[in-house]
């Protein structure tokens, strides 16, 4: 019976190892569930603040735009240009040079060819019963 004492007290080293390895498990399980949640919070933020640059940008380009068509106006072109004595006006009939691109009419003069008839070529296969 003595002998069988001794066993019952000796240090068993699975169950120790199979502890070890569930606790890092659940530790490293848990590490990697918080870091995941940190990566969704770091990248909502990076998307809320992009957004907010998006909207700012939408409504300069709208600003823009507008100033755009004002300054191109024609009213608004024609104020610049009385404003400054530039002069401007429309050219004189002397000035003005026409160009008149005369129409070839040989290609249209020839009838289309017909299309060249194409050879069939048919494939009998021959059916095995």
């Amino acid at each position: 019976m003595a002998r069988n004492r001794r066993n019952d007290t000796a240090l068993r080293v699975a169950p120790v190892l199979l502890a070890v390895a569930l606790c890092a498990l659940f530790a490293g399980m848990g590490v990697g569930y918080v870091w995941y949640k940190d990566q969704i919070n770091i990248l909502g933020h990076q998307i809320k603040d992009r957004e907010q640059i998006l909207a700012k940008l939408q409504r300069e380009n709208i600003t823009r735009r507008d100033q755009l068509a004002t300054l191109c106006s024609s009213p608004n072109l024609d104020a610049w240009v009385k404003r400054l004595n530039l002069g401007l006006g429309p050219p004189a009939l002397s000035q003005v040079i026409r160009l008149v691109d005369a129409p070839d009419y040989e290609p249209a003069a020839r009838p289309p060819s017909p299309p060249e008839p194409q050879s069939v070529k048919v494939a009998l296969a021959a059916r095995k019963n």
